[in-house]
């Protein structure tokens, strides 16, 4: 195996890499979570993978106190233009950027995105600054050598080189997740920094590591360039991302909830479709399965929240549908995201318990409140539908392609069904304000 000499590309690309210090205010809670995770996209990811941590466990009152904290960057524009992570910046009162000959230098900040952890920096020298290119995060294949660069723990600039572990990674951060992880070390200090590959192109925006520790243990997550390049571009323009709103929710697809819907190939499975919203105008509905956007082909929920992300709004949008197994052509004009979403208020009496599904292992009864819909008052301990996560005031929408606007369409709905000869069935289920696809077998369970 060839060694990589990293020497000769750290030397040319270190003057356009810098250290970035921030001063603001910030509510600090006492938190086992590591201080180089708060506020990155890896913070949920460690509550839930990595948090049986040892430290900082007290009140968990928060109080508000000056706060002081640092990360990297780089420079591609010589006119003084700067990348670096949203978490870095936060809700900074004073940005600075060092450069790499010691100079300090006030930054404005041009605009930034949380969901996808970018933000753009500028600083004003009156002269042209050392820069990096971007590079092509698509054409990088695991295994595929890297370096990153940055700022750890303040110690000033440092490389680190590893290879490319995998691609894709989702972490919950987000709709957008798609990093790169490496092995390269990412230490507390290194966000925002450029993963760069061996011609000193800039293919990932350093975002965190993951490390129950607080040290590397060879984890650590880049935002590919292709998809940085184009929120910079963006940021750069306005200093907002405008992005396309379908306004549905999407669901992954298993092997036993494609069967339920009769569809034979991948696919994002729309679980919920807002009232009102593009993707409501244009007559989709949930239960459909979107299996392509555009020339995209679409295999997962995050195919296509990418597809309508990298248009904007008011584009027309050609999707590919399967709903009840037949195949069609749906186009949709894409609006723009809500700043919010108006949650509607629930309530009511409990409900009439009303045997109905009991072959399902379930007892329903009227929606809470009126409006169409079975509730589900009692699952059975031992049934199919307690296997798969049913829950005492549940919500079925829908069972296959029939929708329901009382328990007793629930009955005729899987008796019909079980008639045709299908084994399993899909619900739709709401549990307060979520909606997702559960496949529930029809079969007669053995004792």
């Amino acid at each position: 195996m060839a060694v990589h000499n990293f020497a000769d590309l750290v030397e040319r690309v270190a003057p356009a890499v810098v250290r970035v210090t921030v001063v603001g205010r910030a509510q600090v809670a006492e938190s086992e979570v590591p201080p180089e995770m708060r506020g990155s996209p890896l913070e949920e990811f460690f509550r839930r993978f990595g948090g049986g941590g040892n430290s900082g466990r007290g009140s968990g009152g928060q109080q508000p106190r000056r706060a002081m904290g640092q990360g990297s960057g780089f420079i591609i524009d010589a006119s003084g233009f700067v990348v670096t992570n949203n978490h870095v910046i936060g809700s900074a009162e004073r940005v600075t950027v060092e450069l790499a000959d010691g100079r300090e230098l006030p930054a404005r900040v041009v605009g930034s995105d949380p969901q996808t952890d970018i933000a753009l920096l500028r600083v004003e020298v009156g002269a042209s600054l050392p820069t990096v290119p971007w590079g092509d995060s698509n054409a990088l294949r695991v295994g595929d050598p890297v370096l990153a660069m940055g700022n750890p723990f303040g110690l000033g600039g440092t490389a680190t080189s590893g290879i490319v572990s995998a691609r894709g990674r989702q972490i919950g951060a987000g709709p957008y997740d798609d990093f790169i992880q490496t092995d390269a070390s990412i230490n507390p200090g290194n966000s925002g920094g450029p993963l760069f590959n061996t011609r000193g192109e800039v293919v990932g925006v350093n975002t965190a590591i993951f490390s129950p520790s607080g040290g590397n243990i060879g984890i650590g997550f880049a935002v590919p360039s292709q998809l940085a390049r184009r929120v910079i571009e963006d940021l750069r323009d306005d200093g907002k991302v405008e992005r396309g709103w379908l306004g549905v929710s999407l669901q992954p697809l298993d092997r036993e909830l494609a069967q339920a819907l009769g569809v034979e190939e991948g696919g994002a499975l729309l679980a919920a479709v807002e009232p009102g919203s593009p993707a409501d105008r244009a007559g989709l509905k949930a239960g459909d399965v979107v299996t392509r956007a555009g020339d995209r082909p679409v295999r997962s929920p995050r195919d296509l929240s990418g597809a309508v992300a990298a248009a904007r709004p008011g584009a027309d949008l050609a999707l590919t549908i399967n709903r009840d197994g037949q195949r069609r052509e749906q186009p949709v004009s894409l609006g723009t995201p809500p700043d919010r979403r108006e949650v509607a208020a629930r309530g009511g009496q409990r409900p009439a318990r009303e045997p109905g599904a009991g072959a399902l292992g379930l007892a329903l009864g009227p929606r809470q409140g009126g409006g169409e819909g079975a509730s589900v008052t009692r699952v059975a301990p031992d049934s199919a539908a307690a296997e798969r996560g049913l829950q005492p005031g549940d919500v079925i929408l829908r069972v296959g392609n029939q929708e329901i606007k009382g328990p007793g369409d629930v009955v005729a709905a899987v008796e019909a069904a079980r008639q045709a000869g299908r084994p399993v069935v899909a619900l739709q289920i709401q549990r307060g304000e979520a909606s997702s696809f559960i496949a529930l077998p029809l079969a007669e369970r053995q004792g």
